[in-house]
This record gives structure tokens, C-alpha cells and sequence, in this order.
């Protein structure tokens, strides 16, 4: 892990070690709406439980959730059409 990345995740996440912070089930909700998924899958009931340990992978996520709508919705449509292109080329 980077410095970079550990000073990212102090920053963000060392609140709720500290016990300052308590996430709410609110908050659960509010992302797994933006993520178009579930609080399950984010609390880890799935395969990829691990996904959101990533702390990369998690900052970019809070980027695109604080992100316009309409830039949002651009990129995520392009990595829908990625993904879909991907799971084709794998047939």
C-alpha cells in the first residue's frame, strides 16, 4: 500500500476505528442506491467480499458518487457498454 493511499485512508477511515463515527444503515442505503445494488452485497454477503476492502477501488467510487448527474450517468454508461463488450469477447 502507497503512503498516498494509507494517508487516504486515514483520513476517511479512521474515524469509525476511532469509534467518532457510526455508520448508518441510512448511508448503506443511500450508496447502494447510487451503485444500483444492494446493502447485502455491500456488507460483504457476496463472492467478492473483499471488493470494497480495495481502498483505490473504493475512492473511486466515492468519486463518481460525488460526481454531476449528468457526467454520472456518462461515465457509467460507458463502463456498462465496457463490460458488456468484455463479457462478448470472452464467448
Amino acid at each position: 500500500m502507497s503512503l498516498q493511499l494509507k494517508l487516504e485512508y486515514v483520513t476517511t477511515a479512521s474515524k469509525y476505528e476511532r469509534g467518532e463515527a457510526v455508520p448508518s444503515i441510512e448511508a448503506a442505503k443511500k450508496l447502494a442506491k447510487i451503485l444500483h445494488t444492494t446493502v447485502g452485497y455491500l456488507l460483504g454477503e457476496n463472492e467478492q467480499a473483499d471488493l470494497f476492502k480495495d481502498l483505490a477501488m473504493l475512492k473511486r467510487f466515492q468519486d463518481i458518487a460525488t460526481l454531476p448527474e449528468k457526467e454520472k450517468e456518462c461515465l457509467l454508461t460507458t463502463v456498462d457498454h465496457f463490460i458488456k463488450a468484455s463479457k462478448i469477447s470472452l464467448m
